[in-house]
């Protein structure tokens, strides 16, 4: 019989959590029985997420900038000292990108891969000691184009397939005492390509038609902890661009000719 994780009474700790995959994470856990935190920067979203929980009470809002690990020391010692330890992390705060790679700013670079990258890894290290302790999980949000990039995505795209070597890497090392789960959502119907960065830095507030055509955030997660709860090391979830990471690892060249074809967006 399929062992499954429980998630009864467990700590879950989310980054990210004021809106999209992050905000619908903190209700389906809940519904699992878990106990949250929630951390983003919007403070105002988080308190509003936790409003609408069903048992408010249980659950603690921990502001996180991802750009500032010299706080996650202090915020770790927070939710030990708040909920008792840590279960499960779910490094799902980010940032993406919509502008030519020739066109961003180094600076712009830099930011999307200290959110992206050095923030979720240097706030795994900070709980890594808690996680150990719990034998606990990692759900780690990247993308699918954590496996292919795609116009107008150069450091987006860099920063999730940075995500998949790190923590591949800690999965083995940690293998005794911690498991990963590797998320990589493609089209999903958040506002993720609003806040996406432009060239010089700044919110493109532009909404991709192909996102408001993707998947459900409700589906999405549903696919998320059902892997998660059977320990899956990877999972996928999307449209017919989930299709592009097989035809990629299978028809290389056919996968190039496909790419340059594709219209930026």
């Amino acid at each position: 019989m399929e062992m499954k994780r429980n998630y009864d009474n467990k700590v879950i700790w989310i980054t990210g959590a004021s809106s999209g995959i992050g905000a619908e994470l903190a209700r389906q856990f809940e519904q699992a029985g878990a106990r949250l935190v929630l951390s983003a920067r919007n403070v105002n979203g988080l308190n509003e997420l936790k409003a609408k929980l069903m048992h408010p009470t249980k659950h603690l809002v921990l502001p996180l900038d991802l750009a500032k690990p010299d706080t996650f020391i202090g915020l770790v010692s927070t939710v030990i000292d708040e909920m008792g330890g840590i279960d499960v992390l779910v490094n799902n705060g980010g940032v993406s990108q919509r502008a030519n790679a020739r066109d961003t700013a180094i600076e712009v670079d830099r930011e999307i891969m200290e959110v992206n990258y050095f923030g979720p890894m240097a706030l795994t290290k900070a709980a890594l000691p808690a996680l150990k302790k719990s034998c606990g999980q990692l759900i780690v949000i990247s993308s699918v184009a954590g496996k292919f990039g795609f116009h107008l995505r150069s450091a987006y795209s860099a920063s999730k397939h940075a995500l998949h070597g790190f923590f591949e890497s800690l999965a083995l090392e940690e293998k005794d005492s911690l498991c990963l789960t590797m998320v990589c959502p493609g089209k999903i119907n958040t506002s993720i390509s609003f806040n996406a960065l432009n060239a010089k830095g700044e919110a493109s507030q532009i909404i991709d038609p192909n996102h408001i055509s993707g998947m459900s955030v409700e589906k999405c997660v549903r696919i998320i902890l059902r892997a998660a709860r059977r320990e899956k090391s990877e999972v996928l979830m999307g449209g017919k661009e989930v299709l592009a990471v097989y035809i990629k690892r299978y028809f290389p060249a056919f996968f190039r000719a496909l790419m340059r074809k594709q219209k930026p967006s």
